[in-house]
């Protein structure tokens, strides 16, 4: 047995995984457990609460919650919306992308307390545990990280029969879906997500069920960016975590962001999984119509590469690494004078763009009319730009000899 007598800090999430990992961590290497939960989104009073209940009577000595959806904000999601990052086109990183700083804070209890040892529940099939690992050994190479339940092969039967044997508290059972909250959004994962066939049934949705069975009537609102950050809904000014949330209740009750995202995994294998995102699906579509309307063509052309190689460095949990930081630091120049009010359409399924408006309008700045009328240049312009452009391919007809 060591004899480190530090104690060893768990990311714990109260899932049978870390609720397992606290009592034998602390019969394996005999060694205090403190638990920590760093909220990202999706805990209110009443789960932070059950939490803490729950760590202790697993054997912490000690549990640790760290708000951190305002940090969350502005490390991560602001640059997701920044970039309209979507994997696959479609999956707007709902979970997952907040493991970076996660790894980050879970570093900073281990070196408050001197502990040399850090500890999280993943399994050796997900993401989340390259995600934990690349963070936490980029930011501290010298801390020990254990992943009890991935490097044993604990099964789940496993596991509750040593819970049930040391007569310790069990999780909730009763689900057959596996469902992760966050400020950006909600994954969902089953049976049915396993293979590539079908959809979860409508039962399983949490922010978006029978919103097409029961459908509401579509209304009218608005969104206000400064800068590219959402600053108010409908003329009312929240911060940017209050508007997310609001935002998504309101949306999510449309059935806006659900969807099933089959994709790469970090591992390189294929996986699926079910999703909810309407506070993330509604900003990128109207953030990004605002865009088109203050940003020109080379600037949006820049930004979808670099946004592209981004949202794979979050995927991955690279967060960290300096090219992140470099492509950070474009996305934010970008977002100079993106500022405006988007005004949209909520119907079920549907989020519809009414219109934009900003003070750095290119439509605006222009004396032309387009396709009605020449503003800043003449007709005899205009031809002679058509056959400087067409020049090109002039030649490579006459080369080609035809």
């Amino acid at each position: 047995m060591s004899t480190d007598t530090s104690p060893i800090i768990l990311a714990f999430s109260g899932g049978l995984d870390t609720s397992f990992c606290v009592p034998w961590l602390k019969e394996h290497y005999g060694r205090d457990v403190v638990t920590a939960c760093v909220d990202t989104g999706g805990i209110d009073a009443q789960a932070a609460q059950a939490l803490e209940e729950r760590a202790m009577a697993l054997g912490a000595i000690e549990h640790v919650l760290i708000d951190a959806k305002q940090d969350f904000f502005a490390d991560v999601i602001k640059h997701l919306i920044a970039g309209n990052v979507l994997r696959g086109h479609a999956y707007p990183l709902c979970v997952g992308a907040e493991r970076g700083l996660q790894a980050e804070r879970l570093a900073q209890i281990a070196n408050e307390r001197g502990a040399t040892t850090v500890a999280h529940g993943c399994t050796a099939a997900g993401n989340d545990q390259v995600r934990f690992e690349v963070a936490l050994r980029t930011l501290s190479p010298g801390l020990e990280v254990l992943a009890p339940v991935r490097d044993n092969n604990w099964v789940r039967d496993e596991q509750l029969a040593y819970l049930k044997k040391h007569g310790l508290p069990l999780p909730a059972q009763g689900s057959a879906y596996s469902i992760n909250r966050g400020l950006w959004g909600i994954t969902i994962g089953g049976k049915e997500t396993l293979t590539s066939e079908e959809s979860i049934p409508e039962s399983a949705w949490v922010l978006s069920e029978n919103a097409f069975s029961a459908p509401l009537e579509p209304t009218s609102h608005t969104l206000e960016f400064d800068a590219g950050v959402p600053v108010a809904l409908d003329g009312q000014s929240l911060s940017p975590v209050e508007l997310i949330e609001k935002l998504e209740s309101l949306a999510g009750s449309y059935g806006i962001g659900r969807g099933i995202h089959l994709g790469d995994t970090v591992l390189g294998t294929k996986g699926r999984v079910a999703f909810e995102a309407p506070a993330a699906i509604t900003l990128i579509t109207a953030h990004r119509d605002l865009e088109k309307l203050v940003l020109s063509g080379q600037q949006l052309r820049i930004k979808d590469s670099v946004s592209a190689v981004y949202g794979d460095l979050v995927h991955e949990g690279k967060q960290l690494d300096l090219a992140c930081d470099d492509i950070e630091s474009l996305l934010t120049s970008s977002q100079k004078r993106v500022t405006g009010v988007v005004k949209f359409i909520l119907r079920p399924g549907q989020v519809f763009i009414e219109g934009v408006t900003s003070p750095h309008s290119l439509l605006a700045a222009t004396k032309g009319v387009y396709g009605e009328s020449a503003g800043e240049w003449t007709a005899n312009d205009a031809l002679g730009y058509a056959r400087i452009l067409s020049l090109p391919g002039s030649l490579q007809t006459r080369a080609a000899g035809n």
